[in-house]
């Protein structure tokens, strides 16, 4: 098991040359996290969070070595999971998980309404009453475990320039989710425990380059803190609450200080990816990067590196992109970016990369570099001190 307390201090000069030097014998393309970027971007959280519990976001890490690891640490409890299927592999070994997510999937419903040790241990999330219609039809509440059930308020901003925000719960009223608790409670075979309300707005939009931006975070934050805390007493005078979660890497001071909420979601700031670059208020380092190899010199300004891609879901832009991290110096073709198959890249240190050297890249966003990769490279203090596998080392892919 990753030990974070045992990991060497944060050096970020060093940082991505001693990446290269331990995985120097390792074929590329490869992934490797840096122990100590990870220790220190998990204690940072964990500050952020100001002693309010945090929930990890599996979907950030997909790598249960890691998962394991964060939770070991003071100041993180249970685990966020993306999908139902994925929460009952978790909770084999950890004993809370919310999906932060709707499932229809009807084999992963009926197992969980198999298993008394599984419907103890996980909880699903609805926002619509034809969800528990769809588990009943799966398996009638005479016939299986209690299902915890935790229900979803939409955290949106609707200001003037209409819907801000994910498109997610469509329970926007706090009349309407007293009224989803009170169905959710009176169902047999249901037990209402928590309730979540993500401020994607603002926990997943930076802030560092835009004045409109951050006055349109302001002004939703003070919206949400004022309904998210009406919705939390109504719903606590229906149904007795074990959790109210909110909020995500980039919003965890705002969210931990409202009193109404008990634990905030994090994942994204465990690896540090691209994306997190465009924050004014922290910066975690980078602890997770991917290096590619020079398999080409077409011209003496120009190297060419085996494999590519690895956009980033999302709005098709720039910022979904890979970020060139080292050497610096670096920048992709304008007329062919991160390719299918090989990816040129042009810049003064361009001309001293030879055939085998290794470029290395941060993905723009955490967890989905683990899509791309069977296992992760542990290095601390120069070395590579482990070898996890990603969840689809282990044989696992889930949508």
């Amino acid at each position: 098991m990753l030990d974070l307390a045992s990991a060497s201090p944060f050096d970020a000069a060093a940082h991505w040359p001693s990446m290269d030097a331990a995985t120097r014998g390792l074929d590329a393309p490869l992934a490797a996290l840096s122990l100590p970027a990870l220790a220190a971007n998990a204690a940072d959280l964990v500050r952020r969070a100001a002693g309010v519990p945090i929930r990890v976001a599996s979907k950030s890490v997909r790598c249960r070595a890691v998962l394991d690891a964060v939770l070991a640490q003071p100041g993180w409890r249970g685990i966020l999971a993306y999908t139902l299927p994925e929460a009952l592999w978790l909770a084999e070994t950890c004993d809370d998980v919310v999906v932060g997510y709707p499932s229809v999937d009807r084999a992963a419903l009926a197992a969980l309404g198999a298993s008394e040790a599984l419907a103890q241990r996980v909880t699903i999330m609805v926002d619509d009453p034809a969800q528990l219609d769809l588990v009943d039809a799966v398996v009638a509440p005479s016939a299986r475990a209690t299902i915890r059930v935790a229900i979803e308020l939409d955290a949106s901003w609707r200001g003037p320039l209409g819907h801000i925000g994910p498109r997610r719960s469509p329970v926007h009223a706090v009349a309407d989710l007293e009224a989803l608790a009170r169905v959710v409670a009176d169902r047999p075979g249901f037990d209402l425990v928590g309730l979540m309300a993500y401020e994607g707005q603002i926990a997943g939009v930076g802030d560092a380059g835009s004045p409109v931006v951050r006055a349109m975070q302001r002004a939703s934050a003070a919206e949400l803190a004022e309904r998210r805390a009406d919705a939390v007493a109504r719903v606590r005078a229906v149904a007795d609450l074990q959790f109210v979660n909110g909020g995500g890497t980039g919003s965890l001071e705002r969210t931990s200080a409202e009193p109404a909420v008990t634990e905030v979601a994090a994942g994204s700031g465990l690896f540090g990816p691209g994306l997190f670059d465009g924050y004014r208020g922290f910066q975690p380092a980078p602890a997770l990067g991917f290096a590619l190899p020079v398999v080409r010199r077409p011209t003496a300004d120009v190297a060419t590196l085996q494999s590519g891609g690895w956009i980033a879901s999302g709005p098709v832009g720039a910022d979904r992109q890979p970020t060139i991290a080292w050497p610096t110096g670096l920048r992709t073709l304008a007329r062919e970016g991160f390719g299918e198959v090989q990816t040129p890249v042009q810049g003064a240190a361009a001309r001293d990369l030879r055939i085998g050297d290794r470029v290395w890249m941060r993905h723009a966003k955490a967890g989905e570099v683990a899509e791309h990769v069977d296992a992760l490279h542990v290095v601390d203090g120069g070395d590579v001190v482990d070898t996890i596998p990603t969840y689809r080392g282990e044989g696992r892919t889930f949508r």
